[in-house]
């Protein structure tokens, strides 16, 4: 495991301490499952934000695909 150093505005540190208290966990580990959180959310967003990219277009999706490849 990494250790890392990151600056938080006073507000977060707050919030988070209470978080800590309140759940009886050491700081290090509420981070830790937070960027977790994190990267989950942000690796579905990623996905969910491809699907129907092609749906308003006109064109045929294969034949847009031959075409690009009949460029090689």
């Amino acid at each position: 495991m990494s250790r890392i150093l990151v600056d938080l505005p006073e507000a977060q540190l707050e919030e988070l301490a209470l978080l800590v208290e309140e759940e009886q966990r050491p700081r290090a580990a509420v981070i830790r499952e937070a960027i977790g959180e994190y990267l989950v959310h942000h690796r579905q967003g990623q996905v969910k934000g491809v699907f129907g990219l092609w749906k308003n277009r006109q064109v045929d999706g294969l034949e847009y695909q031959r075409e690009l490849r009949s460029e090689w």
